[in-house]
């Protein structure tokens, strides 16, 4: 059986809080994690009914670090009800809400918008803060991290490790031009020991121009991302990681709904449901395991048909929801 991640990066917005000021934690929330408009909700409440209604697990990566400005039961809100349904929560940190905290940053003055902009000390402080915050909140004790931005470094794996985190989850293959700084390479697509810890790539298939192109929501189609998990299946290779974020089915400006991209989450949680030799894992129940060695194609070759009409659904949704 194929595990497929379906990791939905769950955080409150730094660059609002920046933009607006710290003092509307809750109009925040509503943009950011219910995701409200006047047609219906589309955060985190509604992907877990989607979920639910198709037997599927989610992984929530919820970042803490904004309870440096509003305390714990910022988070609380968040986790409480994704633990209440059964999903799973994990780690996930923006280093930007740093330079907002004023005199609780417990790094004194050092702010920086990628967590491998700090020093390895620097970043173990960090995660020991996020990781029991994010206890303090509500979730069960994490076993895996992603950074925002996919901002890691190898420092990051090792503080990882120090902390007791076993599994990173910030590599993306499918994004040359990515924060991520990572020692690896573009031909490390499957989960790898790396610096003490396991190092579980963002999905990808191959795209045009011999690049690829990373499994997202908003980045591939649903019907790549369903031909991507029977590639998967029928090559045996164990695990398949899609990202997604709590609010990714908003337009741009998060005032209505990106029925496009909605319409694409639906679609693929209702596929994954009926594919034979996949299922949808947690970090908690089932988390990934290093690929062997004779996995001989472990990406999906590039079909011009699926890729093409991905390439016009999204222009599409840049002209009607905004550019991503």
């Amino acid at each position: 059986m194929t595990a497929v991640y379906i990791t939905i990066d769950t955080e409150y917005s730094a660059g609002f809080a920046k933009a607006e000021g710290t003092g509307l934690r809750e109009e925040n929330f509503r943009r950011s994690i219910a995701c409200e408009t006047p047609d219906g909700d589309v955060g985190v409440q509604y992907q877990m009914d989607v979920f639910d209604r198709h037997g599927l697990k989610g992984v929530f990566f919820v970042d803490p670090m904004p309870a440096l400005i509003w305390g714990v039961e910022a988070i609380t809100d968040i986790v409480e009800p994704i633990v209440t349904r059964g999903h799973d929560v994990q780690l996930h940190v923006h280093t930007e809400w740093l330079e907002l905290a004023g005199k609780a940053n417990p790094l004194g003055d050092h702010t920086g918008n990628n967590i491998a902009d700090f020093t390895h000390d620097q970043q173990v402080q960090i995660l020991e803060y996020a990781r029991d915050t994010l206890i303090a909140a509500g979730a069960r004790t994490p076993v895996a991290f992603r950074s925002g931005n996919y901002g890691s470094n190898d420092d990051t794996v090792r503080a990882l490790s120090a902390v007791g985190l076993d599994y990173e989850t910030s590599h993306t293959p499918g994004i040359d031009d990515g924060h991520c700084e990572i020692s690896l390479s573009n031909d490390d697509l499957l989960p790898v020991e790396h610096e003490g810890a396991i190092v579980v790539p963002i999905g990808c298939v191959d795209s045009f121009g011999g690049s690829l192109r990373h499994a997202q929501i908003t980045a591939l189609s649903a019907w790549e991302l369903l031909a991507a998990i029977r590639h998967a299946c029928a090559q045996q290779i164990p695990s398949f990681t899609i990202v997604s974020h709590s609010f990714e089915l908003l337009s741009r400006d998060r005032q209505k709904i990106n029925r496009i991209v909605k319409n694409r989450f639906d679609g693929f949680c209702a596929g994954l449901s009926a594919i034979e030799g996949a299922h949808a894992a947690t970090y908690a129940a089932s988390p990934p395991e290093v690929a062997n060695d004779d996995v001989t194609a472990p990406v999906l070759p590039l079909s011009e048909v699926r890729s093409g009409i991905r390439l016009a659904e999204q222009a599409l949704s840049n002209i009607l929801y905004g550019s991503d």
